[in-house]
C-alpha cells in the first residue's frame, strides 16, 4: 500500500504578497544635490608653469592666485610633507626646499648706495 504525504504545492510562504519573482524595491529618497565645487586656481590656468616660472614677478602672480584657494592649507601641508624643490605650492614660493618670502630676480644683486 502507497502512503502519500500533504505538500504544499508552492514554496511561497503563505500571508506574503506576490512579487513575480523579483525582491520587493522600496521607494528611496532622491540624494542631496552635490555641493558647487570652485574651480582650482592651478587647474584651470592656460600656463600651467606659472606655478614654477624663474620670474619672480610671475611668482607673485600664482601666489595671488592661491590667495582664496579651498585647498590651499592642505596643498602647503603635502607640499611641506613630500619636499617639494621649487614652485608655488599653498601661496608660497618653494626654492630648494625652503620656503622663501620672495624669489630674488636672476642676475648680480644692486649695490647699497651709502649716503
Amino acid at each position: 500500500m502507497l502512503q502519500t504525504i500533504d505538500r504544499p504545492t508552492s514554496h511561497r510562504r503563505t500571508g506574503l504578497p506576490r512579487t513575480g519573482g523579483a525582491t520587493p524595491r522600496t521607494p528611496h529618497t532622491p540624494l542631496a544635490p552635490a555641493p558647487v565645487r570652485r574651480p582650482l586656481p592651478c587647474r584651470g590656468t592656460d600656463d600651467p608653469d606659472l606655478w614654477f616660472a624663474e620670474s619672480p614677478a610671475a611668482l607673485e602672480q600664482a601666489k595671488v592666485l592661491c590667495g582664496d584657494c579651498p585647498v590651499r592649507d592642505a596643498c602647503l601641508a603635502g607640499a611641506l610633507d613630500r619636499g617639494e624643490p621649487w614652485g608655488v605650492w599653498g601661496g608660497e614660493i618653494f626654492e630648494r626646499g625652503v620656503v622663501i618670502p620672495r624669489k630674488r630676480p636672476r642676475g648680480r644683486p644692486r649695490k647699497v648706495v651709502a649716503a
